[in-house]
């Protein structure tokens, strides 16, 4: 199958469904379809971001179609004289050693540059660094900051802890091999879109516990945080486009080995179950109103709020998942993308 840049750009996100049309299963709902009345979801969706719904299919991701979509082929690296990705391979987390990370230096022979971790997006199931690609070379010229994305291991054939372990071994390598990078680990962000923002808030988590590795700041766009959101299917307006209820339980039943349920998840699997969140690094949240994630991360923002954790929230009116990667030309794209960049430059105090 053919997928143009900006459908591929959707998978950078929403790990999704573009490889083929077919119906998955997943898990069954534990209560019926939301009450209410009837919203046509389109006449939701902010006009310019209407168009591109029409070439992607419907999918509920599930075993059936997984390996179609992973094997859907990324737009390639911006050409020079863009910063160009180097892989490099570090002790991953248990029973990973040799994990590959994508660096990206915009100053080789620089020294005390601020630094990002990307974790990029695809339910916990599909995905890799090279889905962003273009657009963290771009940013990594923006911002003058190395950026290290992990290529971590995907459920279902590795379940929590391994790619949450991975992430956070990569965390530890920056800080361990700053001067070599050339990085302050004084200046350390983390930034995560979908699946890849849920586990950049567990990193952070873990990190706040163990107290062994500071952080300055953290981006979730759009963040999978949630297990219990695959408990009860949303009103029929959240989650219709993109990244849908049926795909959003399959990813967290992957992850954690069984179906979700209310009572538990495993220690630090799930970043919305985290009992304190003080002492967490700045936060930046933005989500689309129709996102199936959008009360999710807006409940997350109000528990940081309440935790004393700086925290800035937007919630864009007319966007789904992943429209800013898909989109980003729009309105309201354009001031969303201005809005994370905008908080991560501050953060990492870049001129």
């Amino acid at each position: 199958m053919h997928l143009n840049r900006r459908e591929l750009a959707a998978m950078s996100f929403s790990a999704l469904m573009l490889a083929t049309g077919a119906r998955a299963e997943a898990a069954s709902p534990t209560v019926g379809p939301a009450a209410g009345a009837a919203i046509d979801p389109l006449d939701l969706v902010d006009p310019e971001l209407r168009p591109i719904l029409d070439h992607i299919p419907p999918l509920d991701l599930g075993m059936d179609t997984l390996q179609a979509v992973r094997g859907a082929q990324f737009p390639p690296a911006l050409p020079l004289p863009a910063i160009q990705p180097q892989d490099r391979f570090i002790q991953g987390g248990a029973g990973n050693p040799r994990l590959r990370v994508v660096v990206l230096d915009p100053a080789p022979q620089a020294a005390a540059k601020p630094a990002i971790l990307h974790i990029h997006g695809g339910g916990l199931v599909v995905g890799k660094p090279e889905v962003v690609i273009q657009e963290l070379q771009q940013l990594a010229t923006e911002l003058g900051a190395v950026i290290v994305s992990v290529d971590y291991r995907l459920a279902p054939e590795h379940p929590f802890p391994a790619g949450f372990d991975d992430a956070y071994a990569t965390l530890e390598w920056m800080h361990r091999s700053a001067s070599e990078l050339g990085i302050d680990p004084s200046r350390i962000a983390l930034l995560g879109e979908s699946a890849g923002a849920g586990l950049a808030a567990a990193v952070s988590l873990r990190a706040r516990d163990r107290g062994e590795l500071p952080l300055r700041f953290q981006a979730l766009r759009y963040p999978m945080l949630d297990d219990r959101t695959a408990l009860h299917q949303p009103p029929a307006h959240l989650g219709t486009f993109i990244w849908n209820w049926q795909s959003n339980a399959f990813g967290w039943a992957s992850v954690l080995g069984r179906k979700p349920v209310m009572e538990h998840a495993p220690e630090g699997a799930v970043p919305a179950r985290a009992k304190d969140l003080h002492g967490l690094p700045e936060t930046w949240i933005g989500v689309g109103m129709l996102d199936l994630f959008a009360r999710e991360s807006m409940a997350f923002a109000g528990r940081l709020v309440e935790a004393g954790v700086p925290v800035e929230l937007s919630v864009v009116p007319g966007a789904y998942h992943g429209f800013d990667a898909m989109v980003p030309e729009a309105r309201v794209s354009a001031a969303f993308i201005a809005g994370w960049k905008s908080a991560l430059r501050r953060a990492l105090q870049v001129a």
